[in-house]
């Protein structure tokens, strides 16, 4: 049972948790609180064994946070079938007293009266895994995700995006909007881009028409929330989803997955400026958010980009540091530029006419990875958000300006990353939308509930999606998005 005890008045219990409290499982401490108790006190923590030297000291981790804590044996009166099954990646109990340490890289360490081993970890076996404590490459790390959360950057990554998934409901919740959950099984396809895994209980063999099928139709995995978040905020004013979207892209690139995480906000009464002013508060919040509860996380990252960068030639290194990116984004008003502008920056360029550009820079395009780092890490060394672009490049849901060229879509730009949101003021006007949908060669059967919201009481609305994942590859560093998302599912690759 949980207990939940005022730790300067032992006899004192209460039913709620505050500052002042901690909450214990079985009278249980984790090494983030055990870490800032003074000597004198007595302790139970569990983790998992990092490292044990010379039969007597033992560094313990248990996920709380980056840092292990040092338990100090006294291996003469320990039992010797005990001490033997005490050994990297083991799990065990360690009931002691907090004392001031004698050794360097610590300020504390416990001295175990009682240990108990939990779980043993056979010394031959961990060898072939990534608990061994030595350095192992992303790759191998990756093949074995279902122990690389043990690891002190993995474990730094996956708190990380704890705590930024948590930031996101509470910036949302504490700006007046309501979690929507969005169905991830759909008959529609928001994009139009037709790259969707197909849902179905028909058998290869069998009569494959999608009126047999589970659901009389054909199905797929979604690919957004977006056009269901619309119908809930044309009704409860400002909605929000966050959960999984897909894409049966065959791509192995960096900066895709099947599956990844969407966060997906919708306005009603608001316009494309609503829309980049909520994206800029809401991107600056949440890297605020980590700056101030994940700093012992981030600067061990900073640390090791470092390191990393130091393997690299100068030209492929990072000008600042991940701390000093964070702070880019959070110190600086973001640029606004029409597509029109950014293309004629970028056509006169230095870059483009020394042709350096692999991409054609014309009016008309759709922006290119290197047009974007351009834009944001060379012109402007600001984020960057690009608005009012080609139609023909955006999606048939997106409102048009009256040039008829253009539609009144968004792009915000970061460093490092390029595009982490994409968004626009959604098309209102029923008969625009309808002959948008035709063009696009979308099924009006597919989506007559969408057209007919623009028939009762249809007002301006917009919203963006935020990659989780990219946001997650910004605040921590990493390169690959399969790094940021603890069981990647890619081309040829669904294991875990």
């Amino acid at each position: 049972m949980f207990v939940v005890r005022n730790f300067g008045n032992k006899n004192s219990k209460k039913t709620f948790p505050c500052k002042f409290y901690l909450i214990i499982y079985m009278n249980r401490i984790k090494i983030k609180n055990a870490l800032t108790f003074k000597p004198g006190k007595e302790v139970t923590i569990c983790g998992w064994v990092r490292s044990f030297r010379a039969n007597r000291f033992v560094a313990m981790n248990d996920g709380s946070c980056l840092a292990n804590i040092q338990v100090v044996i006294d291996y003469e009166n320990l039992p010797e079938t005990v001490l033997n099954e005490i050994s990297v990646g083991a799990a065990i109990s360690v009931k002691g007293i907090i004392e001031e340490s004698q050794g360097r890289g610590q300020s504390i360490e416990i001295a175990a009266n009682e240990i108990k081993v939990i779980g043993t970890a056979n010394p031959e076996e961990v060898e072939k895994t990534i608990l061994q404590p030595k350095k192992h490459n992303l790759e191998t790390l990756r093949e074995q995700a279902h122990l690389r959360f043990r690891t002190n950057l993995f474990g730094a990554i996956f708190r990380i995006r704890h705590h930024l998934a948590y930031a996101v409901h509470k910036y949302f919740n504490d700006n007046g909007y309501f979690y929507l959950h969005t169905p991830i099984i759909t008959g529609s396809d928001a994009e139009g881009a037709g790259e969707m895994f197909k849902v179905t209980t028909l058998k290869p063999e069998g009569n494959l028409d999608p009126e047999n099928d589970f659901f009389g139709k054909e199905t797929h995995l979604t690919v957004s929330g977006q056009l269901e978040a619309e119908l809930g905020a044309l009704a409860l004013g400002q909605v929000y989803t966050f959960g999984p979207t897909f894409r049966a892209e065959n791509s192995n690139t960096t900066r895709h997955l099947a599956e990844f995480w969407m966060i997906e906000p919708e306005i009603a009464f608001g316009d494309l400026n609503d829309n980049i002013s909520l994206a800029e508060d809401c991107l600056k919040y949440l890297v605020n958010y980590a700056l101030k509860n994940c700093m012992e996380d981030l600067t061990f990252l900073k640390e090791r980009e470092e390191k990393e960068d130091l393997q690299r030639p100068k030209n492929l290194r990072s000008e600042l540091n991940l701390l000093e990116r964070l702070n880019f984004v959070s110190d600086n008003d973001f640029i606004k530029i029409s597509y029109t502008e950014a293309i004629k920056i970028l056509i006169n360029s230095k870059e483009n006419k020394k042709k350096k550009f692999k991409y054609l820079v014309e009016w008309g395009i759709d922006l290119q990875s290197e047009h974007e780092k351009f834009l944001v890490e060379k012109h402007f060394k600001k984020p960057v958000v690009i608005f009012d672009y080609p139609k023909g490049v955006k999606a048939f849901y997106m409102r048009e300006n009256d040039d008829d060229k253009t539609v009144a879509a968004m792009d915000v730009l970061f460093p490092g990353i390029g595009e982490i949101v994409g968004g626009s003021q959604r098309e209102e006007r029923y008969d625009v939308l309808l002959k948008k949908s035709k063009e696009f060669n979308i099924p009006q059967e597919h989506i007559w509930w969408y057209l007919e919201t623009r028939k009762f009481g249809t007002v301006p609305h917009a919203g963006f999606g935020l990659g989780f994942e990219r946001l997650i590859m910004f605040i921590t560093g990493m390169q690959n998005i399969r790094d940021v998302i603890p069981f990647p599912r890619t081309p040829k690759n669904a294991e875990f």
